[in-house]
C-alpha cells in the first residue's frame, strides 16, 4: 500500500472515530441539526455516532476496509439532509456558523464521500 493511501486511511479513521465521539460527549449540537420531521433525534445521533466509529475504525483493516467504507458513504449520504436542513434554516444555527458557511459546506459532503470511495472502495491494481 502506497504511503499516501495509508495517511489517508489514517486521516479518515481519525475524522470519523473522532466525530462519533463527538456524538456521545456532546449529543446536543447533534441533536439540533437533525431535521424536525425525524423522531427519536438522540438516538438517531448515538446510532450515527456509532456507525461512525465502526465505520472510522473499518478502515484501518483490510478484510473490513471496503464494507467500512461503503458505510461511511451511506452514511455521509445519510446525513446530508441535515445539512440541507442547517442551510435552509440558516438563522436557527447563526450561533453555530454563518449562513454563507452553512452553504459553502453542502459541496464539500460530497467531496469527502469521494474521497473515502477513492481511499477504502475503490479497487486496487
Amino acid at each position: 500500500m502506497s504511503r499516501g493511501r495509508l495517511l489517508s486511511l489514517g486521516a479518515l479513521a481519525v475524522v470519523f472515530v473522532g466525530a462519533g465521539v463527538m456524538h456521545f460527549v456532546r449529543p446536543e449540537p447533534f441533536e439540533k441539526i437533525v431535521p424536525p420531521a425525524l423522531p427519536a433525534k438522540r438516538a438517531l445521533v448515538y446510532w450515527s455516532g456509532v456507525a461512525e466509529i465502526l465505520g472510522g475504525l473499518g478502515l484501518l483493516f483490510r478484510r473490513t476496509r471496503k464494507a467500512a467504507g461503503g458505510g461511511l458513504v451511506a452514511l455521509l449520504a445519510a446525513v446530508f439532509p441535515a445539512n440541507v436542513y442547517m442551510a435552509t434554516a440558516a438563522e436557527r444555527f447563526a450561533a453555530m456558523a454563518p449562513a454563507w458557511a452553512l452553504w459553502a459546506r453542502l459541496p464539500l459532503q460530497p467531496l469527502l464521500m469521494f474521497w473515502v470511495w477513492a481511499t477504502a472502495v475503490r479497487e486496487r491494481s
